[in-house]
């Protein structure tokens, strides 16, 4: 495929801006998952547990979608805190959006989203706006620091003392949240706190994101440029420029940035040196995934091995951040590749 006359689109010159009120309103399940019922979630019948996590789902959902009863007689029941846990691509998202597509005016949104919520309109707003759903669901549950552990670990609190319902998922156990990061006995005690309120459910499984996919492997630079430029609405951007841009750009907007994106193209992708530009990169993954945009992964050769995530980084407490990333950029990566070989339209 030889490189065309003209340019894609570039998403280092976009500087989104989010209004504080909109980053409410974009809590609610992201298109990948628009459709997600769990009549569509098909138990693997060799991994009992899915079957038995998607009857657990259903049982939350048909308990939230009773009204609730109440009597001066009546003793207040602590609502439900239900933990999704297993391992990659075994559906644990698919499960929690249905279940906030089983209730009305559910709040969706994954950890991050919530922790920069925060920062934007500040902690008792939050909770505030967040009190008024039926419904929290908080999808890949991570805490990255201290300060995380003790604001998501209140804000629980304060959102289950006021009645509100919790969904969350995560590919670590709540009580091992944290770990290799940091052990402060403060903070452990925060995060067993966050356990005890959960009703834990593994979900076991090999990554279906995986079955008969090939290795994540690049794409020759000059095909990802002249597929993106005949791609309407795909972007193209040099690996390097891409990761500098998103040192630049909140994570709470990256969602934002990629808004009206059809597809993204990147050239000469490579290992990531800084852990600060790997974690950028996980968040950006993320909103891709989220947003079903397929990526082009453009390299020196075709076939390449890019080895985003270094063997020191894939060994550290970031380890299932990284290796979620790998495994969400693989289906994506997947779709690009078809978009190569399928030509022009």
């Amino acid at each position: 495929m030889s490189t065309p006359a003209t340019r894609a689109a570039s998403l280092v010159g976009r500087r989104p801006q989010v209004a504080p009120e909109d980053l409410l309103a974009q809590l609610g399940v992201p298109r990948h998952f628009a459709d997600a019922t769990l009549e569509s979630y098909v138990p693997d019948p060799e991994h009992p547990s899915q079957a038995a996590a998607r009857a657990r789902v259903a049982d939350v959902a048909e308990g939230l979608g009773r009204p609730a009863r109440r009597g001066w007689l009546r003793r207040p029941t602590a609502p439900p805190a239900l933990y999704l846990d297993g391992g990659f691509g075994v559906g644990k998202t698919h499960l929690l959006a249905a279940l906030a597509h089983r209730v009305p005016g559910a709040a969706f949104g994954s950890f991050v989203e919530y922790t920069h919520l925060v920062g934007a309109i500040g902690f008792r707003e939050t909770v505030d706006a967040l009190a008024t759903r039926r419904l929290v669901c908080i999808d890949e549950f991570e805490l990255d620091d201290p300060g995380d552990t003790l604001l998501m670990s209140r804000m629980l609190r304060e959102l289950s003392d006021a009645g509100v319902a919790l969904a969350a998922t995560s590919n670590t156990l709540p009580e091992q949240l944290g770990e290799g990061r940091f052990a402060a006995e403060d903070f452990l005690r925060e995060i067993q706190a966050m356990a005890d309120r959960f009703d834990v459910v593994r979900i076991d499984g090999p990554d279906y994101r995986h079955r008969g996919a090939a290795p994540l492997t690049t794409l020759p630079d000059d095909d990802v440029r002249a597929t993106a430029a005949a791609t309407d609405g795909a972007t193209c951007d040099a690996f390097d420029a891409l990761l500098a841009h998103l040192r630049t750009v909140h994570p709470s907007r990256y969602g934002a940035l990629l808004e009206g994106v059809a597809a993204v193209g990147l050239t000469g992708v490579g290992p990531t040196s800084d852990q600060a530009d790997a974690l950028r990169l996980v968040s950006f993954v993320d909103r891709l995934y989220e947003g079903d945009v397929p990526v082009l992964l453009g390299g020196p050769s075709d076939g390449h091995e890019p080895g985003l995530f270094d063997a020191a980084m894939l060994r550290g407490g970031y380890r299932k951040k990284y290796l979620r990333a790998l495994s969400r950029l693989g289906a994506l990566a997947g779709e690009g590749r078809a978009l190569v070989e399928a030509g022009p339209a």
